[in-house]
């Protein structure tokens, strides 16, 4: 009888611990990073004494949990975390070039329109040079020329800031999550594997390697208990976590607004090119940023000494040789300005030394445009604009890449709430089933005592 009643507890420990890890699955069917707990259960079994009529061995004597177990796919998380670390890169690099891409201006008021309207202002002053109307209007078109070159100088070097103070959050974030991934690995090592404590850790180390390679390409491998070493991805000499040790990473920002990344290789700090995920978008993004700055400046040097060469080789209305009209310095974009503000200035005649020719200067301007200024933004905006889209697009395809894989992996680790539903069904009909056992067993003891 007393088999009888312990079979039947056996049964109420056991399905109570398999109804609460259901409960554990319905209350956070909706919580990132948790993952589908399910039990283990097998038959308990109780040796027989041995005696001079019996051989020893065991009968049933009920049920239990020997784990709470989590879904866990190691290979559709590895493809989660390739897939997160090219998503967020290109996303990153994307988001980005969309901002010097705004910055350049190929509006209105941008170079290459206020560069075309400076060229038109010197036709119209061409036809009546020595109109003061036409005059000013060049002065004022070339002014607004270098106002341009400015804004987008000033805008390029904002866009430079932003990634740079981007990419050091991200690093701020990794390293967070790093320390927090080798404080996990030492209460993992303590944790008891197969119990709800030890899963719910487990839980938190996915969350947090998640996080880490959506910012990082990295390759993820586990240990007892369920312990993490993180390392940099194609780099097995490289440590981000290792064991109860984390190694930060670092980000140096160049004197034009390129960025790279240190992190610790053999023992030792070093640069690494090629890190992927959010901060490999955002060094990529800095290159590409620093170059477009390059080549404004480069542009804006060579139509400056263009400029102030032509101005020499002309008279202005006093007909004295033309003053330079645009002053730069370092950076040229940024500090171009206009030097001149009397119109008469303007260096719109020209000489052979016996003839005047009172906008022969102005005629001359316009053969400098080909190939100048004009042409080179052109094919700087344009240029970028190809690789933005292109950004854009590989964003959008690693964008359904990593979706796809994260819905890959939640068909396995995900809640089905129609399948919590059966299971509970089952396990509270067991636990009734369980109940009753002991039941039948107090009501037959009970019957057997009223005998005597």
């Amino acid at each position: 009888m007393s088999d009888l009643l312990s079979i039947g507890a056996s049964g109420i420990s056991a399905y109570k611990t398999a109804l609460s890890a259901i409960s554990d699955n319905v209350a956070n069917s909706e919580t990132p990073g948790f993952a589908r707990r399910s039990t283990t259960q097998r038959e308990q079994v109780a040796s027989l004494p041995m005696n001079p009529t019996y051989r020893p061995g065991t009968i049933f004597a009920g049920t239990q949990i020997t784990a709470i177990t989590r879904a866990y796919d190691q290979f559709r998380d590895k493809e989660v975390h390739a897939a997160s670390a090219e998503a967020g890169r290109a996303d990153a690099r994307a988001r980005w070039l969309e901002t010097a891409e705004s910055a350049m201006d190929d509006g209105d008021t941008g170079m290459g329109a206020r560069l075309t309207a400076f060229f038109n202002a010197a036709d119209a002053l061409a036809a009546d040079p020595s109109g003061a109307l036409p005059r000013r209007a060049f002065l004022q078109a070339l002014d607004q020329t270098a106002s341009a070159f400015r804004s987008a100088a000033q805008g390029l070097a904002t866009t430079a800031d932003g990634i740079a103070r981007d990419a050091q959050s991200n690093v701020d974030a990794v390293n967070g999550n790093l320390e927090a991934l080798a404080k996990l690995n030492l209460a993992l090592r303590r944790s008891e594997p197969g119990t709800g404590a030890h899963a719910s850790l487990l839980d938190e180390r996915d969350r947090l390697v998640d996080a880490v390679s959506s910012r990082l390409n990295v390759d993820a491998t586990f240990g007892e208990n369920g312990t993490v070493t993180l390392k940099l991805a194609g780099n097995s000499q490289s440590s981000l976590v290792s064991g109860v040790t984390a190694n930060p990473i670092a980000v140096a920002v160049a004197g034009n607004g390129g960025l790279t990344m240190f992190a610790t290789v053999d023992g030792g700090t070093h640069a690494i090119a090629l890190p992927g995920g959010t901060i490999g978008g955002l060094i990529d993004a800095a290159a590409t940023v620093a170059d477009r700055r390059a080549s404004i400046n480069a542009i804006a040097t060579d139509f400056a000494t263009t400029i102030n060469t032509w101005s020499a080789g002309g008279l202005d209305a006093a007909g004295n040789p033309g003053a330079p009209l645009l002053t730069v310095g370092t950076p040229a974009a940024a500090t171009m300005a206009l030097a001149i503000s009397d119109p008469d200035g303007v260096p719109a005649a020209s000489t052979d030394g016996a003839t005047v020719t009172a906008n022969g200067n102005l005629i001359a301007l316009q053969g400098l445009r080909a190939g100048g200024a004009e042409d080179r933004l052109a094919g700087l905006i344009a240029g970028h604009a190809q690789a933005t889209a292109a950004a854009r697009t590989e964003a959008d395809v690693t964008g359904t890449r990593r979706d796809g894989a994260l819905a890959s992996r939640d068909a396995v680790t995900g809640i089905d709430l129609d399948r919590e539903a059966a299971e509970l069904i089952r396990f509270q009909q067991a636990y009734n089933a369980s109940a009753r056992i002991i039941q039948v067993a107090r009501e037959t003891m009970q019957s057997i005592l009223d005998l005597f």
